[in-house]
Parts: C-alpha cells; sequence; structure tokens
C-alpha cells in the first residue's frame, strides 16, 4: 500500500546509525518513529519538522535507502537530528522498516511515509488509542490529502482479496481490518511476534500482509480520527506506472498464500492466471472496441507473466511462511476472511 520505489528488488542490508535522539522532551519516550525515504530530499524536511512538532517524547530514526540526490546531507543538517540508518541500496518501504525493527528498543512503533506530514499531536493520539485498547496491535492514522480530503481512514478487505483503503466509515465504527502503512502506530514486541515485516515485498501490501498476521494472531485494529496526517501520496514512489502494478499484484498474490484460506489464495491465483492467458483473445475478438481491454499496466501480459513468474519463485517461502503463521495463529483464516471480507 505504501512504499518507495526503484528499478528491481534489492536486499536488506543493515546500516549503522547516527545522530542523537530527537524529540524527547521529558520522561521516556514510548514510541520510535521510523520514516523511510529514498531519493526524499525535496518533501522529508516537512515530514521531519512535524515530526519534531510531536508533543510526546519519541525517538525518530530515518531509513535513507541509499539516496543519490542530497538526501543524506539534508538529514544531517536537520535541526531534530534524527538517527539516520543508511542503506547500501534501496531496500523499499518494507525491506527499510525490516531493516531496523531489530533496533527498536520503544514499546511502540510507528510506521511513517517521507511525504507525510502528522500533525502535533498525531503520536499523543495514536499512543492514547493503543493505551485505551489493549486488545488491539495497531492504530492507524487519518491520512488527508493535501485539499485535506480523506485518502485513508483505514484498510478494508474486499471479496477479491485485495487490500483497498476505506475514505469513511460506518457510523459508530472505529474498527477497521487492517491500517495504512504510511502513518500507523504498532506494538513492538506483537510486531515481532507475528513475524515483523515482510522485507521482500520491497513496498506495497506490507500494511495489509501485517494486518492480516495480528487478525490471526487474535488482535485488533482500530482507526483514530484525531490522529491526522497530511500525505502527498506517490512523492517518492509512481502510482499507476508498470512498477507499482508490478508489485502491487505479485504482493497479493503471496499475501493470501501466506495469510488467507487455501480456497481464496488458489482462487485468486487462478483467477489471475486464467486473465492473462485470455488477455490476448479478448484483443483479438475485439480488435479497435474502445475500454474492451483495460489499458491499465495489470492488464498487460508480459507485465502479469513477470508477476506469475515472481509468485512461482516465491511460492516455497510463502508456503513455509504460512505454516510458521498458522502455528502461531489464534484464530482460523476462515473466521477472519467471513468476518471481514466484502466489508
Amino acid at each position: 500500500m505504501s512504499g518507495t520505489a526503484d528499478s528491481s528488488d534489492s536486499a536488506v542490508a543493515s546500516g549503522s546509525p547516527s545522530g542523537s535522539r530527537s524529540g524527547s522532551r521529558s520522561g521516556s519516550p514510548r514510541s520510535t518513529v521510523v520514516v523511510v525515504t529514498w531519493r526524499g530530499r525535496d518533501h522529508i524536511t516537512a515530514c521531519l519538522d512535524a515530526v519534531a512538532a510531536q508533543d510526546r517524547p519519541h525517538r525518530t530514526v530515518v531509513v535513507d535507502n541509499a539516496s543519490d540526490d542530497g538526501t543524506a546531507e539534508l538529514l544531517a543538517r536537520h535541526p531534530s537530528a534524527p538517527e539516520v540508518v543508511r542503506l547500501p541500496r534501496n531496500a523499499g518501504y518494507a525491506g527499510g522498516l525490516a531493516a531496523v525493527l531489530p533496533r527498536m528498543s520503544t514499546p511502540l512503533v510507528a510506521w511513517l511515509n517521507d511525504d507525510a506530514a502528522p500533525e502535533p499531536g498525531w503520536l499523543a493520539a495514536l499512543e492514547d488509542a493503543l493505551a485505551a485498547r489493549t486488545d488491539a496491535a495497531a492504530a492507524t492514522s487519518w491520512l488527508l490529502r493535501p485539499d485535506g480530503t480523506p485518502q485513508s481512514v483505514g484498510v478494508r478487505l474486499t471479496a477479491d482479496g485485495h487490500g483497498a483503503d476505506l475514505t469513511e466509515l460506518a457510523d459508530g465504527a472505529d474498527g477497521v481490518f487492517g491500517f495504512c502503512g504510511g502513518a500507523a502506530l504498532l506494538r513492538t514486541d506483537v510486531l515481532a511476534a507475528v513475524g515483523g515485516v515482510p522485507a521482500e515485498f520491497f513496498c506495497y501490501y506490507e500494511d495489509t500482509d501485517t494486518a492480516w498476521r495480528l487478525r490471526l494472531a487474535g488482535w485488533q485494529v482500530v482507526t483514530v480520527p484525531s490522529a491526522r496526517v497530511r500525505h502527498q501520496h506517490g512523492a517518492s514512489s509512481n502510482p499507476g506506472s508498470p512498477l507499482f502494478h508490478r508489485w502491487n499484484e505479485r504482493n497479493r498474490l503471496v499475501m493470501l498464500l501466506r495469510c488467507a484460506p487455501a480456497g481464496v489464495a488458489l482462487r485468486e491465483l487462478a483467477r489471475f492466471a486464467v486473465i492473462t492467458a485470455l488477455l490476448p483473445v479478448r484483443r483479438l475478438r475485439s480488435g479497435a472496441t474502445a475500454g474492451a481491454v483495460p489499458r491499465a499496466a495489470n492488464f498487460q501480459v508480459g507485465l502479469r507473466l513477470r508477476v506469475l513468474g515472481e509468485v512461482a519463485g516465491r511460492l516455497p517461502a510463502a508456503l513455509a511462511q504460512r505454516g510458521r503463521i498458522s502455528a502461531a495463529g489464534q484464530r482460523a483464516r476462515t473466521a477472519v476472511w467471513r468476518e471481514w471480507a466484502g466489508r
């Protein structure tokens, strides 16, 4: 759902932290805010300024995915002096989060996009929500577009297994299937216990996959209307591009193989393969008929074949992970699916 862009997947590598703790006014911080960036020079200053203005003590850690645009120099000069972990190559949003999770010493960890600017009470609202809901392991922010309209108040699970942003809630609802990874707060120990962040996703669907695992382990996810964040969305990625669709389609299918009921995962994998096989036939039959076959990149046969190949290559690992998720689970996959799919 959220991420950074590059031309290829790359392995996560550890970096060396530098700088000092930021945002710690008084008292011991309960949260570490992790900002993952890649070529974020043009927008990360607004993010860090907003994080430094939070009214709760916190640590700030910036994961720099080998930016080559001057981002590193900008981070070194920022007055909040964030801790910086610089990776030798771009590990994506998921890889950046996974790289620093073992370093977390606070009970809570926030995920924050580098093109997001939270309001001053954002962190306090999220911390208070988790303090009040001991059954919840994640609290999601209300992400707003630059014009103030809602972009995401949480994530729903569609009937075909997609994670989709909700822009409004049903009356009285405070629960959502999942959180938007662009701005959320999670319990550090629970996140580690359910398997951490799937670094191999690179970016997109790492949040919905994590929500699946939290729910299978018996935890809730809450949405916090007072935790508001302005989000540029796509400032360091390119939604709608072939890479965007490749990661989205691949990671959705891998997520379902890891987390969903077996019948759902196999159905969606088979549907994807059948649509791929039928696309050339549909194009031949339709000729020049406008709109007969969508023009989006995820309906290009070459891209879809690459997705299928990548899913096949990841299948042994996904099935092994599925077994570990089952062993740690408290709820049946079918029960979670029936409760949330299509809502």
